[in-house]
């Protein structure tokens, strides 16, 4: 293949951007040669189209193409609701009708766990559950951060940036955003033509207003605007904040400072113009059964967070509620166990886990979110549950060494760990094998580095004595967070086990 050589394919799958991938059977280059498949990545085009594609760019064993028509549309193709979804780079799918989005969720996961971790291709299909999607794809989103910029004509817009771009695709009404949230974006535009009040150019670094970000509470109906300015103020603030004040639901309005020239949207030093500095909202606690799929039975418990323009929060709490109430149930708590809850951030998950254990544990990294973690707790008035700054290759460790003379074989009894994207270091994973809990609940955001993280975590291990045991996967629960993106959650259960 070359550059600008058009072909017809069916697409196959979806990539890990959202592109569809289609495969063409390149000829042998000599009669001893055999045929090879050649992988295209076109974007906008989904599972099941029948396209007419453009290479741009072509490498040894795949190719980029441009999508020049659909010749004949996936019977699983939908018309997207929000009008620039091709552009935008946020809904990657929303072409794709929403149950083969599940669908292409849990091949994903379950491909990801045998190809990468290595595991039998029976088993995960035996111990993985049907993914949990959503009752309602659309308006989920609890936050927004939409950057401003200036149009062609030099008016400010507001906007999401274009699919591995930073340039802005003008919307104030996001279809999986709050609805609210159009009316808050269009008022602060008015503001800023009326006070000439200039866009952040990345460029250049001129320019003042550069991310207006909106956090909604989804049962409080709280409303945190929080606009982040190149610079310690902006003009007429005491107009904006007539403005934005009568607005429904807005409890707080603040300024974030950020003048550097990073990627980076929030700065560090925050200034409240009026209202609280925080929203609050709750996560509710279900019982989980399990027939064909997960059922969730409504417990009465809940629990309330704090939550401040810099906390890091599930953007999608009705999922979120379904997500933490699958871990509880992995954990298998009886209100005896020790558990540990590693990248805790403001403590969502340590505070469900700690209505159903005898003490729990947060480690954080990050100074803000374990302040806010302990300020949470005191909200929920729970009081068995500390949380702990620092890494937790050095926070576990000193914890067993404080309770060696406990002579407990397992000082803790589950360990829960929900990492970023990246997923976890070698050294976190020695250290969790070294402490080797009866069980390990992991949450995780990417099941590719998920899964590479899984297979070490499985393999053969022995204890301080000298004793082998291993950690064999349980149960694997898929749950759809984020419609009409390709990221998927995952929760998945290990047991200790010993000997071989």
């Amino acid at each position: 293949m070359k550059k600008d050589d058009v072909l017809q394919l069916t697409i196959e799958d979806i990539g890990s951007d959202g592109e569809g991938i289609g495969h063409i059977d390149l000829s042998a280059g000599s009669y001893d040669e055999p045929q090879r498949r050649y992988t295209i990545f076109v974007k906008d085009a989904v599972i099941g189209d029948v396209v007419t594609v453009k290479i741009m760019k072509a490498l040894q064993s795949f190719a980029y193409a441009k999508l020049v028509s659909i010749d004949k549309p996936s019977p699983d193709r939908v018309e997207p609701k929000c009008p620039i979804a091709a552009q935008c780079g946020g809904c990657q799918i929303q072409a794709l009708d929403y149950n083969k989005q599940l669908e292409f969720k849990q091949k994903k996961v379950m491909n990801d766990l045998v190809r990468i971790g290595g595991f039998d291709e029976s088993l995960i299909s035996e111990i993985t559950d049907p993914i949990i999607g959503m009752e309602d794809p659309y308006c989920y989103r609890n936050k927004e951060q939409v950057p401003v910029g200036t149009d062609k004509d030099g008016n400010p817009v507001t906007g999401f940036y274009a699919s591995h771009t930073h340039s802005i695709v003008p919307m104030t009404s996001c279809a999986i955003g709050d609805p609210e949230n159009d009316l808050i974006l269009n008022t602060i535009l008015d503001y800023m033509k009326a006070e000439n009040v200039p866009s952040y150019d990345e460029k250049t670094g001129a320019g003042l207003l550069r991310h207006i970000l909106i956090r909604s509470g989804v049962y409080s109906r709280e409303v945190m605007i929080c606009l982040v300015v190149n610079g310690d103020s902006l003009p007429s603030e005491e107009k904006l904040v007539e403005l934005l004040r009568v607005l429904p639901f807005v409890t707080s309005i603040s300024i974030n400072t950020n003048k550097s020239r990073g990627n980076v949207i929030l700065g560090r030093k925050l200034r409240v113009l009026w209202g609280e500095e925080s929203i609050v909202d709750t996560l509710h606690i279900y019982k989980v059964e399990y027939e064909e799929t997960a059922h969730f039975i409504p417990t009465g418990e809940a629990v309330n967070f704090r939550i401040s323009p810099l906390s890091f929060y599930q953007v999608n709490p009705k999922q979120t509620e379904k997500l933490y109430s699958i871990v509880l149930e992995y954990c298998r708590l009886n209100g005896h166990e020790t558990a540990w809850d590693l990248y805790c951030g403001i403590g969502t998950i340590s505070l469900f886990l700690a209505k159903h254990a005898k003490e729990v544990y947060g480690v954080e990294s990050v100074e803000d979110a374990v302040r806010d973690a302990r300020n949470n707790a005191r909200l929920n008035n729970i009081e068995n549950v500390e949380f702990e700054t620092g890494r937790a290759e050095d926070v576990l460790p000193a914890y067993v060494d404080r309770h060696k003379s406990e002579h407990r074989k397992h000082p803790v009894d589950v360990i829960v760990v929900d990492p970023p994207r990246k997923g976890l270091d070698d050294v976190t994973i020695g250290v969790m094998l070294a402490m080797a809990p009866p069980r390990i609940v992991y949450v995780s955001c990417d099941p590719a580095t998920m899964s590479r993280d899984l297979k070490k975590l499985t393999a053969a291990q022995k204890d301080a004595a000298g004793n082998e045991f291993s950690y064999k996967l349980q149960r694997v629960q898929p749950v759809d967070q984020f419609g009409h993106t390709v990221h998927v959650e995952t929760v998945v259960l290990m047991s200790r086990v010993e000997g071989k």
